[in-house]
């Protein structure tokens, strides 16, 4: 599936889109707390069903748009009583196929299930953290998890950073692998094109102003002339800034670096 494949004409259904606020990186106080973001294109926000919790009920794929929110492609699925439903589009699934959210669904692409009753060896995607809140983990384009192992109350994943990690047994996870896969290769073209997506310039430290960034001054091209730093003077190569959550570090086995 590429994007030429993807009708061009194709709108959302209406009842499954919001406007999505432009928020330009600002928190609850207006303040930026993400920089490097703004002026980005109008958009509609879909809704896109995580928890696939409509259980036990099929439901036909017969649609399959881009979504201007994410590089993963939506499938849109209709299900036996009428009901439609957006959800992250796997690489090989087609229109007219059959897809269901079960504890006893087949090993089959799109189809949702207990991590409990997937076999070893099987990609998946969407998976949950914590049991019935919806996928929160592999859902970017190309992006999936391998099941490694089972044990008592986990499942061990091996994710795309090579991490290997534990999940309850009873966290729901989509079959297959996402598609676009090949969006990873995409050649975005043009400062302009970047400016529409909401990614404003990145300016060096060395060409900012003294006050502005701790490498910032001095009489011409100047260096870093100091341990490069960040703009709050924190070290910006080499120092670890991962959480220590204790209860995310008891769920891995494996670090995605050795």
């Amino acid at each position: 599936m590429n994007k030429k494949s993807l009708s061009k004409k194709s709108k959302p259904v209406k009842n499954l889109v919001m406007i999505l606020k432009k928020r330009s990186g600002r928190d609850n106080s207006g303040q930026i707390s993400v920089r490097h973001q703004g002026g980005r294109q109008k958009r509609f926000y879909r809704i896109i069903d995580f928890r696939r919790d409509k259980r036990d009920i099929e439901a036909e794929v017969i649609k399959i748009e881009r979504d201007p929110n994410r590089n993963a492609f939506i499938a849109l699925i209709k299900y036996s009583d009428g009901e439609l439903r957006y959800i992250l589009y796997p690489n090989n699934l087609k229109i007219g196929d059959k897809v269901i959210a079960s504890e006893n669904a087949d090993i089959k692409i799109g189809n949702a299930l207990m991590l409990k009753n997937i076999p070893i060896g099987t990609l998946v995607h969407n998976v949950e953290l914590y049991i019935g809140k919806g996928g929160q983990m592999i859902k970017s384009a190309g992006s999936a998890a391998s099941v490694i192992a089972k044990e008592e109350k986990y499942t061990q994943l091996k994710l795309p950073s090579g991490e290997v990690r534990r999940f309850f047994n009873e966290c729901y996870a989509t079959v297959g692998q996402l598609g676009n896969i090949k969006f990873k290769d995409e050649i975005i073209g043009s400062a302009g094109r970047k400016r529409l997506m909401g990614i404003r310039p990145t300016v060096r430290g060395t060409a900012q102003n003294p006050r502005s960034h701790p490498h910032g001054g001095g009489e011409g091209r100047s260096g870093e002339g100091m341990h490069p730093k960040t703009p709050w003077g924190k070290s910006a190569r080499g120092t670890r800034t991962r959480n220590k959550n204790k209860w995310s570090k008891a769920l891995r086995v494996k670090r995605r670096r050795n």
